[in-house]
């Protein structure tokens, strides 16, 4: 008995002492694969995020970033198109490495340039190689010569002269510069100059309106073209929904071949000027100004705004209806009419829908 518990004991002794070697030889061996397959395993997730390629179709691709666009919709619309796999891992390499906003202007993309350097790219401005400028439909001249007065990219040449001299510098023929810009988002290289622009977006609208006039409706109530983009410019004002931009263009045609006046808050709200404060008074609609259409006859002498070229077709193309009003409905569209007793009804509607918005 003795000697077998001697046995066990060295048995137990000798298992003891052959433990460590499974650590000294096998562990070190199993931490060394792991690490490895974690490090093929980063490098496959960094190699479908941050350091695939951005694809381009061609050696050199333009990247327009918009204002006010984000990293994580980029990153979104990324990964819907296929393009990355493992989004997250680009949306925390923004978050922690470039700490930054996407920049809008106009960006090169090189074919072999990573997402990861496309992301850095856009977060700063100085890397763009073309400005954006946004010529919106409805907005004033003056405010097109702020926008490209506070534009860092354009270079100011003739925006402090006054109307007429620009209108001068570009060539135009007209000595009213309203309407004369057709509105569309552009690509300028940094630097440009304001005259070069202008003359451009001078240039577009005239070749819009005279398309335009070509292709018109007969037995329209415009003398020439002018007049329909004066129109135009009206239309603009009144509705943003394009359905209903022929609509209005038939009101306003109506009341023109039948003598009545237009009647139009927005020809008042620009004969006002700086005096309007964001309301029109029951004074204002009878105070006479050129621009009045409650006390003038036929159309105001010049443009208002910029107009579309949707609503330079719609001025030409109106619809073939009876209605002679419209009103705000209170939920974005208009609310058509044939006779002056529909209307009332429909402004008491827009009214009490008024009072109801005001209410919740």
């Amino acid at each position: 008995m003795a000697k077998q518990t001697q046995r066990k004991s060295a048995t137990s002794k000798k298992s003891a002492k052959q433990k460590p070697k499974f650590f000294n030889r096998k562990f070190p061996k199993l931490i060394a694969t792991v690490f490895v397959i974690g490090l093929l395993c980063c490098a496959y997730v960094l190699s479908q995020s941050l350091w695939k390629d951005y694809h381009t179709d061609k050696k050199v691709q333009m990247l327009s970033i918009e204002k006010g666009q984000t990293y994580s919709k980029f990153i979104d619309q990324l990964d819907d198109n296929d393009q990355v796999k493992f989004p997250i891992v680009l949306k925390l390499y923004q978050r922690f490495v470039i700490n930054d906003t996407m920049k809008a202007g106009v960006y090169e993309v090189h074919q072999g340039d990573s997402i990861a350097s496309v992301l850095s790219m856009v977060s700063n401005a100085e890397n763009a190689q073309m400005s954006r400028i946004l010529v919106i439909e409805g907005t004033t001249f003056k405010q097109l010569k702020q926008q490209l007065q506070n534009n860092q990219y354009v270079k100011n040449t003739v925006l402090a002269q006054s109307d007429v001299e620009i209108l001068k510098a570009i060539g135009a023929t007209e000595s009213h510069p309203e309407g004369l810009f057709a509105p569309d988002t552009y690509f300028y290289a940094k630097g440009e100059t304001d005259i070069t622009i202008l003359k451009d977006l001078y240039q577009r609208q005239q070749k819009i309106l005279a398309e335009e006039w070509e292709k018109r409706n007969a037995d329209l109530p415009y003398n020439n073209a002018y007049e329909a983009l004066i129109m135009a410019s009206i239309v603009e004002k009144e509705t943003s929904i394009d359905a209903e931009l022929e609509q209005v263009s038939g009101v306003f045609v109506r009341r023109l071949n039948i003598g009545m006046r237009l009647q139009t808050d927005p020809t008042v709200i620009y004969g006002m000027g700086d005096r309007y404060k964001g309301n029109i008074r029951r004074s204002d609609l009878t105070t006479p100004t050129p621009y009045n259409t409650y006390t003038i006859n036929g159309l105001p002498p010049t443009p208002i705004a910029l107009p579309s070229q949707k609503s330079i077709h719609a001025v030409l193309h109106p619809d073939d209806g009876k209605a002679i009003y419209f009103v705000a409905t209170g939920d974005g569209g208009h609310k058509f009419s044939n006779t002056l007793d529909e209307h009332n009804q429909a402004v008491k509607d827009y009214l009490a829908q008024l009072r109801k918005n005001r209410n919740q």
